[in-house]
This record gives C-alpha cells, sequence and structure tokens, in this order.
C-alpha cells in the first residue's frame, strides 16, 4: 500500500501541490495525520516500497474512495492554493462565479426584496454575459430536449386565446403574465446550466456549488422553523410596494413577490400551518428541501469533517420538525426513496461501515418520531387524505380539457369549471381565497399537459431521465446524489409543479452531473 493510499485511510484532509503547475489541491483524508508524515517516514527508510509509488497528485487524478460512497477527484474539491496557470486567481474567480453565489447563498435577501424563485431571471442576465464573452459555448448532453420543449411552447402561444370544454375564462393580461413569466423562467434556467457547465473546476470547483446548495438547505430549515413557530408572520416587499394593484393582486403573483413564513390550511380538519419561507408555496418548500437536503449531505457529511459532520446531524435533527410539521407527504414519500436508494448503493458498494452508519441513522429518526409528537402529526396527517379527492376531480378535469390540444396544449393553464363539490365556485365575501380551481396545479405532468401537450411532457421527461440513465454507472458522490436527484424530478412530475423555484434546483442539479463528466480523468 502506498503512502497516498494509506494517508487515504487516515480520513483526515490536507493539502497536495502539483509539481508541474503548482497549484495546490485539497484532498480528504489527506492531512498532517496522513500523507506528509507517511511520505517522511519512506524517505527516512530509503523511499517507497517496491511495487507502491509516492508522488504528488495532478488535479484531476483519482485518490480513492477514501471510505466514501464514490472515487474522490482532486479535481471535485476546492482549491486550497493559488488557481492554477491561466485562471487569474481567487480575483477572476469571483468576477465569474458570483451569480450563482448571489442566486443561492443570496437567496434570503431576494425574498426579502420580493423577487423570490424569479430571482433566477435576474441573475442569467450576467451570466448570459460571461457566456458571451468565453464563446464558444459548449452545450450539455440532452440540451435538444429542452431546445424543443422552448420550442414547442413558443408554438403553444397561439392557443392563448382558446377556452376549451371544461374551462372558464377569457384571454386576459393574466394568462397573458403567466405564459411570459414561464416562458422567462424556461429560458433563464437553460442559461444557468450552460453558466455552470462552461465554468472550469478551478474556478467553480464542485464541492464549492455543493456546498452553495448546502447553505440554501440551511436557509430553507431556518425558514421552516419560522413558520411552525411564527405561521402568521408576513411583510409588504419592495417589489410589491411598486407594482401596480392590478398585477400585485393577481393570486399568482402575490404568491411570488409577499414573503410569507406558511400557508394555513385545512389538512387535518382544522387550521394547519404549513411551512413555506422562503418559498413561494408549501409544496415548494417540501420539494426544495428534500433536493437541498441531498446536497448538504454530500458537502457536509460525505466531504466534511468531524466539525462539519456535528453540524449536520444538529442541522438535520432542527429540519424534522418543519419537515413532519409540513404535512407533505409527497415530501415523505421523496425521503423514504432517497434513504432506500443510498442504502442500495453502499450495499452495492461493499461499504459496511457507511451502510451501518447509515441504517443507524435511519433507525435513531425512526425511534425520534416514535418517541416524540412528531410521529403522531404523521400519523393524523395519514388519517386525513385531505388533498385526494381534490387532485383526483382537477386531474381527471385536466386530462379531459387537454384532449383538445394534444400535441401543443393550450400555451397555459384554465381555471376549472366547478371543483370536485360544485359545478359552480368562485369568490364569495365569506371566501376571498375562493374561486375557480387552476387545471394543471397539481404536478408538472398535469402542467405541461395543458399548457404544452404531450410533446412536452415527454421533452421534459427525456432531459431530466436521459440524465440519469447517462449517469446511473457512475460512482462519485456527486453523481450518485444528482441521479437521485433526476429520479426524484421524475417523481414529483406527478404531484408537484416545478415552477418556480424547484425547478431551479433541478436544473442546477443537472448541471453539477453535466460538470462531473466533463472533466473526468
Amino acid at each position: 500500500m502506498s503512502a497516498i493510499q494509506r494517508a487515504g485511510e487516515a480520513g483526515t484532509r490536507g493539502v497536495l501541490t502539483s509539481e508541474r503547475s503548482g497549484a495546490a489541491v485539497t484532498v480528504p483524508g489527506i492531512g498532517d495525520e496522513g500523507l506528509l508524515p507517511a511520505l517522511a517516514r519512506e524517505r527516512e527508510a530509503g523511499g517507497p516500497r517496491r511495487g507502491t509509488e509516492s508522488r504528488v497528485l495532478e488535479a484531476g487524478e483519482t485518490v480513492g474512495s477514501l471510505g466514501e460512497p464514490g472515487p474522490v477527484r482532486t479535481a471535485d474539491l476546492p482549491p486550497a492554493g493559488p488557481a492554477a496557470p491561466g485562471t487569474g486567481g481567487a480575483g477572476r474567480s469571483w468576477a465569474v462565479t458570483w451569480p450563482i453565489f448571489a442566486l443561492l447563498v443570496g437567496y434570503p435577501v431576494w425574498w426579502a426584496l420580493g423577487f423570490g424563485g424569479l430571482a433566477v431571471v435576474v441573475v442569467a442576465v450576467p451570466m448570459g454575459v460571461i457566456l458571451w464573452r468565453r464563446r464558444p459555448v459548449r452545450v450539455p448532453p440532452g440540451f435538444g430536449w429542452w431546445l424543443l420543449l422552448l420550442a414547442v411552447y413558443l408554438v403553444s402561444g397561439v392557443m392563448l386565446g382558446e377556452t376549451p370544454a371544461g374551462s372558464f375564462g377569457e384571454l386576459g393580461p393574466g394568462r397573458v403574465l403567466g405564459y411570459l413569466m414561464r416562458l422567462a423562467i424556461y429560458s433563464s434556467l437553460l442559461v444557468v446550466v450552460l453558466y455552470l457547465g462552461n465554468l472550469s473546476r478551478s474556478e467553480l470547483p464542485q464541492l464549492r456549488l455543493v456546498r452553495m446548495l448546502g447553505a440554501l438547505f440551511l436557509t430553507t430549515v431556518a425558514g421552516g422553523v419560522l413558520g411552525v413557530v411564527a405561521p402568521g408572520f408576513q411583510f409588504t416587499s419592495p417589489v410589491e410596494t411598486v407594482l401596480p394593484e392590478w398585477l400585485a393582486g393577481n393570486s399568482f403573483v402575490r404568491n411570488l413577490i409577499h414573503p410569507t413564513a406558511a400557508q394555513t390550511q385545512m389538512v387535518l380538519g382544522y387550521p394547519s400551518p404549513r411551512p413555506e419561507a422562503p418559498y413561494e408555496w408549501a409544496n415548494a418548500w417540501g420539494s426544495n428541501v428534500s433536493v437541498l437536503l441531498i446536497w448538504f449531505v454530500v458537502g457536509w457529511w460525505v466531504y466534511g469533517g468531524a466539525g462539519r459532520r456535528v453540524a449536520a446531524v444538529a442541522a438535520l435533527a432542527v429540519a424534522a420538525v418543519p419537515i413532519v410539521y409540513s404535512l407533505n407527504r409527497g415530501l415523505w414519500i421523496a425521503l423514504a426513496v432517497a434513504a432506500g436508494y443510498a442504502v442500495v448503493r453502499l450495499a452495492a458498494r461493499g461499504r459496511p461501515l457507511a451502510l451501518v452508519t447509515a441504517l443507524g441513522g435511519l433507525a435513531a429518526a425512526g425511534l425520534v418520531l416514535v418517541a416524540t409528537p412528531l410521529g403522531g402529526i404523521i400519523g393524523e396527517r395519514l388519517d386525513n387524505p385531505h388533498s385526494n379527492e381534490v387532485r383526483s376531480t382537477t386531474i381527471s378535469k385536466t386530462v379531459e380539457v387537454a384532449l383538445g390540444s394534444p400535441v401543443i396544449g393550450y400555451g397555459s393553464t384554465r381555471p376549472a369549471l366547478g371543483n370536485h363539490r360544485s359545478g359552480t365556485t368562485g369568490k364569495t365575501s365569506w371566501c376571498e381565497e375562493c374561486g375557480h380551481p387552476p387545471l394543471g396545479a397539481d404536478g408538472q405532468l398535469w402542467l405541461l399537459l395543458i399548457s404544452q401537450g404531450v410533446t412536452g411532457v415527454v421533452c421534459y421527461a427525456a432531459f431530466f431521465g436521459g440524465a440519469a440513465w447517462r449517469h446511473r454507472r457512475d460512482r462519485s458522490p456527486v453523481a450518485a446524489a444528482g441521479v437521485l436527484v433526476m429520479l426524484l424530478v421524475l417523481f414529483y412530475m406527478v404531484v408537484y409543479d416545478a415552477l418556480v423555484t424547484p425547478l431551479s434546483l433541478y436544473m442546477i442539479s443537472f448541471a453539477l452531473l453535466w460538470r462531473e463528466r466533463l472533466e473526468k480523468p
């Protein structure tokens, strides 16, 4: 076993310096108690044993699994010293990476200002400028599917004026605004993916991007706790104050620009607050926390030292409270799928210690749920399938209406005639929030079906499903996490609308997968 291999088993962190470029690279499992003393001992003994090799790794070389669920490459980790030649150092790196930092780490500011999920449209502008300056631009596998999705969406705009049987309403500013907003988001997220994929790892290391997502996870948990302890918290954002009343008063727009801590719904038969801060809806909070939790585990546990791992356990324990109080069955199922996926991957890789740790963590989480009131809340939610009847009615109506334009859809959603209880519905003096339920609001699958037809559904599923298939055999932690997120995207199609913030996280996860292949040694 070489010094490098023995250092990998030491489980500490240190820096390797490239003899060729002078670039310093951080590698987990190599530090003051790992590689350096091992190399010194070998030198004192007259050099490495026959058949082994003691040398300095070049950036991008594989060090080994280091006891983690996949091989670790130096390129996966943030530089610990000077940037490689041609990168211009830390100043140049910040000059091109600040937009993604502002989007993810600075998200609470966007939320407070009233931009929220629409922040991605704002930061896509400087990202596009950065892309333009470094032409030619490389594109990811499956790029054509998203271009086709955009093309179909543009064509579907010719159907905006149609009011198919079973729907309600005429063409107006609200419908046009929704169409243009979705077009802006779809286009902006394509820019985000291209921007991330065209940054080198010396400019934006994979682990740095993963930990930005981890920072957003902590923000999400903090927002969830706020929604539990102060569900009535809300305020008028600066964006809300400058918009005209006809626009700010639109229910869809108001959810995006008006910061609130929770949605209060009659899920359990009585008013129950469901955390949503810092996102637009409670279901968006559920989808986002599940995706961000995956990246948080990778950044803080898989690639974390002892201190980060202790902090990760504490953060996950706190996150359990708003996760349970979210009353979100889709989120709970997704977390169960993620846990099962991790166990299967670890078992298939033959990593008994990591497998035992994962199973022990799951057992501890189960005991906490059983021994605390959190378990009772879960049981009560399962006993009150409040939304099943509503979902089944609106989904069946969505399919019925979409059959009128199955290829390109109708460009946007439509209000349904009636609801699951009555053939007539609308706002009343005692229920200002009541109205015609929107068709396509019960999942991205149904939104795509009514707005872009079967073509849109196929493009969306092929884009994310293709990414999962291409990387199914990749063994790095980042690739394994990315594949899991892609699988959750396909699951969430049925139960969650991906707009606005969930789709942003899906696309950033897609970009992480793509980047994992770009500089694979």
